[in-house]
Protein backbone atom coordinates (compact mmCIF):
# COMPACT_ATOMS: atom_id res chain seq x y z
CA UNK A 1 0.00 0.00 0.00
CA UNK A 2 2.93 2.39 -0.98
CA UNK A 3 -0.15 5.41 -1.88
CA UNK A 4 -2.13 4.93 1.92
CA UNK A 5 -4.34 7.95 1.62
CA UNK A 6 -2.64 10.07 -0.87
CA UNK A 7 -5.05 12.10 -2.81
CA UNK A 8 -4.75 11.59 -6.24
CA UNK A 9 -6.27 13.75 -9.71
CA UNK A 10 -5.57 11.33 -12.83
CA UNK A 11 -6.43 12.84 -16.23
CA UNK A 12 -7.62 11.30 -19.32
CA UNK A 13 -8.24 8.51 -16.93
CA UNK A 14 -11.42 6.85 -19.17
CA UNK A 15 -9.09 4.75 -20.98
CA UNK A 16 -4.85 3.79 -21.97
CA UNK A 17 -2.64 5.01 -19.58
CA UNK A 18 -4.48 7.06 -17.61
CA UNK A 19 -6.74 3.81 -16.70
CA UNK A 20 -3.94 1.59 -15.98
CA UNK A 21 -2.10 4.59 -13.34
CA UNK A 22 -5.74 4.59 -11.48
CA UNK A 23 -6.22 0.90 -11.15
CA UNK A 24 -2.44 0.22 -10.52
CA UNK A 25 -2.87 3.50 -7.38
CA UNK A 26 -6.59 1.99 -6.56
CA UNK A 27 -4.67 -1.11 -5.21
CA UNK A 28 -2.00 1.17 -3.33
CA UNK A 29 -4.55 2.85 -1.14
CA UNK A 30 -4.87 5.79 -2.72
CA UNK A 31 -8.30 8.18 -2.82
CA UNK A 32 -8.40 8.76 -6.39
CA UNK A 33 -10.08 11.65 -8.88
CA UNK A 34 -10.12 10.49 -12.33
CA UNK A 35 -11.25 13.09 -15.28
CA UNK A 36 -11.81 12.66 -18.22
CA UNK A 37 -14.63 13.83 -21.10
CA UNK A 38 -15.71 10.42 -22.19
CA UNK A 39 -18.38 9.58 -19.67
CA UNK A 40 -18.98 6.48 -20.43
CA UNK A 41 -15.22 4.80 -20.11
CA UNK A 42 -14.57 7.14 -17.17
CA UNK A 43 -17.62 5.43 -15.13
CA UNK A 44 -16.20 2.24 -16.10
CA UNK A 45 -13.08 2.81 -14.46
CA UNK A 46 -14.18 4.60 -11.53
CA UNK A 47 -16.47 1.70 -10.60
CA UNK A 48 -13.34 -0.80 -11.14
CA UNK A 49 -11.49 1.17 -8.70
CA UNK A 50 -14.21 0.99 -6.14
CA UNK A 51 -14.22 -2.76 -6.54
CA UNK A 52 -10.83 -2.65 -5.57
CA UNK A 53 -11.85 -0.87 -2.13
CA UNK A 54 -10.06 2.57 -3.48
CA UNK A 55 -12.53 5.86 -2.49
CA UNK A 56 -13.20 7.00 -6.02
CA UNK A 57 -14.87 10.03 -7.47
CA UNK A 58 -15.46 11.10 -11.51
CA UNK A 59 -14.99 14.82 -13.11
CA UNK A 60 -15.99 15.23 -16.50
CA UNK A 61 -14.39 18.08 -17.90
CA UNK A 62 -11.92 18.62 -21.25
CA UNK A 63 -8.96 19.85 -20.48
CA UNK A 64 -8.51 21.78 -23.59
CA UNK A 65 -10.21 24.51 -21.61
CA UNK A 66 -8.43 26.21 -18.78
CA UNK A 67 -11.40 26.03 -16.63
CA UNK A 68 -11.95 22.63 -17.58
CA UNK A 69 -7.83 21.79 -16.63
CA UNK A 70 -8.67 23.29 -12.86
CA UNK A 71 -11.77 21.50 -12.77
CA UNK A 72 -10.12 18.45 -11.39
CA UNK A 73 -7.87 19.70 -8.63
CA UNK A 74 -10.65 21.61 -7.76
CA UNK A 75 -13.06 18.30 -7.71
CA UNK A 76 -10.38 16.52 -5.86
CA UNK A 77 -9.97 19.02 -2.91
CA UNK A 78 -13.71 19.59 -2.83
CA UNK A 79 -13.94 15.46 -2.12
CA UNK A 80 -10.67 14.89 0.31
CA UNK A 81 -9.52 18.38 1.34
CA UNK A 82 -6.61 18.52 -0.61
CA UNK A 83 -4.50 17.26 -3.26
CA UNK A 84 -1.06 15.35 -2.88
CA UNK A 85 -0.44 13.80 -6.44
CA UNK A 86 -1.11 14.75 -9.93
CA UNK A 87 -1.13 13.08 -12.44
CA UNK A 88 -0.87 14.62 -16.13
CA UNK A 89 -1.75 12.36 -18.45
CA UNK A 90 -4.68 14.21 -20.69
CA UNK A 91 -3.62 14.00 -24.24
CA UNK A 92 -4.47 13.84 -27.65
CA UNK A 93 -2.44 12.87 -30.82
CA UNK A 94 -3.42 14.08 -34.51
CA UNK A 95 -0.85 12.92 -37.79
CA UNK A 96 -0.09 15.77 -40.70
CA UNK A 97 2.67 16.50 -42.97
CA UNK A 98 4.30 19.66 -41.12
CA UNK A 99 2.88 21.65 -44.55
CA UNK A 100 -0.95 20.32 -43.80
CA UNK A 101 -1.35 21.23 -40.10
CA UNK A 102 -3.21 24.30 -39.72
CA UNK A 103 -2.96 26.59 -36.93
CA UNK A 104 -6.08 25.42 -35.18
CA UNK A 105 -4.89 22.01 -35.16
CA UNK A 106 -1.54 23.72 -33.72
CA UNK A 107 -3.50 25.35 -31.09
CA UNK A 108 -5.67 22.57 -30.41
CA UNK A 109 -3.00 20.13 -29.73
CA UNK A 110 -1.03 22.85 -27.33
CA UNK A 111 -3.96 23.27 -25.74
CA UNK A 112 -4.51 19.74 -24.42
CA UNK A 113 -0.68 18.23 -24.63
CA UNK A 114 0.82 21.24 -23.12
CA UNK A 115 -1.60 23.83 -21.72
CA UNK A 116 -3.50 21.59 -19.78
CA UNK A 117 0.03 20.12 -17.95
CA UNK A 118 0.55 23.92 -17.03
CA UNK A 119 -2.95 25.04 -15.63
CA UNK A 120 -3.74 21.84 -13.42
CA UNK A 121 -0.08 22.16 -11.82
CA UNK A 122 -0.79 25.54 -11.19
CA UNK A 123 -3.98 24.97 -9.45
CA UNK A 124 -2.06 22.15 -7.39
CA UNK A 125 1.17 23.90 -6.47
CA UNK A 126 -0.64 25.96 -3.10
CA UNK A 127 -2.37 23.06 -1.52
CA UNK A 128 1.36 21.28 -2.40
CA UNK A 129 3.92 23.87 -1.05
CA UNK A 130 1.28 24.37 1.67
CA UNK A 131 1.88 21.13 3.54
CA UNK A 132 5.31 20.62 2.15
CA UNK A 133 4.53 17.87 -0.09
CA UNK A 134 3.55 17.02 -3.77
CA UNK A 135 4.25 15.06 -6.35
CA UNK A 136 3.36 16.03 -10.08
CA UNK A 137 3.61 13.57 -12.79
CA UNK A 138 3.77 14.42 -16.60
CA UNK A 139 2.79 12.07 -19.17
CA UNK A 140 5.43 13.34 -22.31
CA UNK A 141 6.32 10.96 -25.07
CA UNK A 142 9.91 9.51 -26.33
CA UNK A 143 8.84 11.76 -29.69
CA UNK A 144 9.20 15.26 -27.79
CA UNK A 145 12.61 14.14 -27.08
CA UNK A 146 13.41 12.40 -30.60
CA UNK A 147 10.86 14.30 -32.82
CA UNK A 148 8.74 12.13 -35.21
CA UNK A 149 7.48 12.65 -38.98
CA UNK A 150 4.33 13.98 -39.72
CA UNK A 151 3.78 14.65 -35.74
CA UNK A 152 5.29 17.93 -35.87
CA UNK A 153 2.84 19.38 -33.22
CA UNK A 154 2.26 16.48 -31.07
CA UNK A 155 6.51 16.39 -30.62
CA UNK A 156 6.31 19.81 -30.26
CA UNK A 157 4.17 20.05 -27.34
CA UNK A 158 5.69 16.89 -25.59
CA UNK A 159 9.11 18.70 -25.86
CA UNK A 160 7.24 21.73 -24.12
CA UNK A 161 6.30 18.78 -20.95
CA UNK A 162 9.78 17.99 -20.70
CA UNK A 163 11.01 21.60 -20.30
CA UNK A 164 8.24 22.74 -18.23
CA UNK A 165 8.61 19.49 -16.05
CA UNK A 166 12.08 20.43 -15.71
CA UNK A 167 11.37 24.01 -14.92
CA UNK A 168 9.18 23.65 -12.19
CA UNK A 169 11.24 21.26 -10.40
CA UNK A 170 13.57 23.29 -10.45
CA UNK A 171 11.24 25.42 -8.19
CA UNK A 172 9.36 23.57 -6.04
CA UNK A 173 11.65 21.16 -5.11
CA UNK A 174 13.22 22.58 -2.22
CA UNK A 175 9.37 22.52 -1.16
CA UNK A 176 9.19 18.39 -0.92
CA UNK A 177 7.33 19.04 -4.11
CA UNK A 178 8.96 16.71 -6.97
CA UNK A 179 7.89 17.01 -10.51
CA UNK A 180 9.00 14.23 -13.36
CA UNK A 181 8.13 13.49 -16.10
CA UNK A 182 7.34 10.15 -18.17
CA UNK A 183 8.03 9.64 -21.92
CA UNK A 184 6.61 6.62 -22.98
CA UNK A 185 7.33 4.77 -26.14
CA UNK A 186 4.61 4.00 -28.49
CA UNK A 187 2.07 2.60 -26.52
CA UNK A 188 -1.37 0.68 -27.30
CA UNK A 189 -4.28 2.91 -26.44
CA UNK A 190 -7.01 4.43 -28.15
CA UNK A 191 -4.38 7.57 -28.67
CA UNK A 192 -2.75 5.89 -31.83
CA UNK A 193 -6.33 4.79 -33.39
CA UNK A 194 -6.16 6.82 -35.87
CA UNK A 195 -2.22 6.91 -36.63
CA UNK A 196 -1.83 4.98 -40.33
CA UNK A 197 -1.39 1.62 -40.31
CA UNK A 198 1.48 2.43 -42.50
CA UNK A 199 3.35 4.43 -39.62
CA UNK A 200 2.68 1.81 -36.75
CA UNK A 201 4.23 -1.11 -38.87
CA UNK A 202 6.90 0.85 -39.48
CA UNK A 203 7.85 2.12 -36.20
CA UNK A 204 7.45 -1.31 -34.39
CA UNK A 205 9.73 -2.20 -37.15
CA UNK A 206 12.32 0.38 -35.47
CA UNK A 207 12.22 -0.61 -31.95
CA UNK A 208 15.06 -3.01 -30.37
CA UNK A 209 12.01 -4.64 -28.47
CA UNK A 210 10.21 -4.95 -31.07
CA UNK A 211 6.92 -4.52 -30.23
CA UNK A 212 4.84 -1.32 -28.74
CA UNK A 213 4.08 -1.11 -25.20
CA UNK A 214 1.20 -1.72 -23.15
CA UNK A 215 -0.69 0.85 -20.56
CA UNK A 216 0.10 -1.64 -18.18
CA UNK A 217 3.49 -1.64 -18.63
CA UNK A 218 3.31 2.19 -17.83
CA UNK A 219 1.72 2.23 -15.06
CA UNK A 220 4.53 1.21 -12.33
CA UNK A 221 6.50 3.85 -13.47
CA UNK A 222 4.08 6.26 -12.14
CA UNK A 223 3.60 4.09 -8.99
CA UNK A 224 7.89 4.84 -8.79
CA UNK A 225 7.48 8.53 -9.23
CA UNK A 226 4.55 9.00 -6.45
CA UNK A 227 5.53 6.35 -4.04
CA UNK A 228 8.32 6.67 -1.06
CA UNK A 229 11.28 6.46 -0.70
CA UNK A 230 10.98 5.08 -4.32
CA UNK A 231 10.38 8.57 -5.67
CA UNK A 232 12.46 10.85 -3.28
CA UNK A 233 15.67 11.64 -5.65
CA UNK A 234 13.80 11.98 -9.04
CA UNK A 235 13.96 15.92 -9.70
CA UNK A 236 12.85 16.78 -13.37
CA UNK A 237 14.20 14.02 -14.77
CA UNK A 238 12.22 11.94 -17.71
CA UNK A 239 12.52 8.09 -17.15
CA UNK A 240 11.88 6.61 -20.34
CA UNK A 241 9.83 2.86 -20.82
CA UNK A 242 9.69 3.01 -24.53
CA UNK A 243 10.62 0.15 -25.75
CA UNK A 244 14.43 0.79 -26.73
CA UNK A 245 13.10 4.10 -28.90
CA UNK A 246 15.52 6.65 -27.33
CA UNK A 247 18.28 5.59 -24.95
CA UNK A 248 19.64 9.07 -23.61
Amino acid sequence: MQLQDKRVVITGAASGIGAAIALLFSREGARLLLADRNTVGLDRIVESCRQQGAPCHASVSDISTVKGAQQSVDDCINHYGGIDILVNNAGMLTQAPCMDITPAMWDDMMAVDLRSVFIASQRALPWMLQQQWGRIINIASQLGIKGGAELCHYAAAKAGVIGFTKSLALEVASQNVLVNAIAPGPIETPLIDDISSDWKIAKSAELPLGRFGKPEEIAPSALLLASEPGGNLFVGQTIGPNSGDVMP
